[in-house]
Order: C-alpha cells, then structure tokens, then sequence
C-alpha cells in the first residue's frame, strides 16, 4: 500500500521519529494486515519513497481517542500540539466518515 506524506512529514518518518500514521479504517485501510509492506511517498512528485513494515493496527472510535494513547512525536511534528493535530486532519476527515469507519492507527518501522 502506497501512502502519500507532505514533504515536513516524509523527513520526519525518514529520520525515524514519527512511528504512527492515522488514517480512517476506510475499505482501503481495512485490508492491512500487521507484516504487511507500505511505502510513504514524498508529495507532491512521489519520487523519494520509503519502504515500511506494519508493526501493529490498533482501532479506535475517532482520532480525539486515539491520540490519547501517543506522543505527538509519534504522530506528528513535534512542535505542535494534540489538539493542533485534531484540527489538521479536520480538514481531510469529517465527523460522519470517523463515526462510519472509525480510525486505525498503523504502528510502522522503516526498512
């Protein structure tokens, strides 16, 4: 599975900081399996890419709830907050699709 990250993002995930991606438990997303192989690609060419191996899935009703249980540096830049974090992915999910499909949190390591 292709994943595709913001340039601040890939370097993060690069240099092994951010360990987490939160995604919807969307039809796509319910196929991973944990030792499965996903590649982050650098928006907005997709050319540099990295190769990861799911480590775990961990499910959860909504994001506010998932991010109870990581750090922010697990999931995202480390100069903002949780609550930052929330309203970012405000903009790509509404509250019908989280309470549709839920959220996963796929716990990766870079290979």
């Amino acid at each position: 599975m292709e994943i595709h990250l913001d340039s601040d993002i890939f370097d993060i995930v690069d240099c092994n900081k951010k360990t987490v991606e939160a995604r919807l438990n969307d039809e796509k997303r319910r196929k991973l399996k944990k030792g499965d192989k996903i590649v982050f690609l650098r928006r907005p060419d997709d050319i540099d890419k990295i190769e990861a191996i799911i480590e775990d899935l961990e499910y959860y009703n909504d994001f506010e709830e998932m991010v109870k249980h990581y750090s922010i540096n697990e999931l995202y830049l480390p100069n903002y907050t949780k609550e930052d974090f929330l309203k970012l992915l405000e903009r790509f999910y509404t509250k019908l699709d989280e309470e549709k499909y839920g959220v996963v949190a796929i716990k990766f390591r870079k290979i």
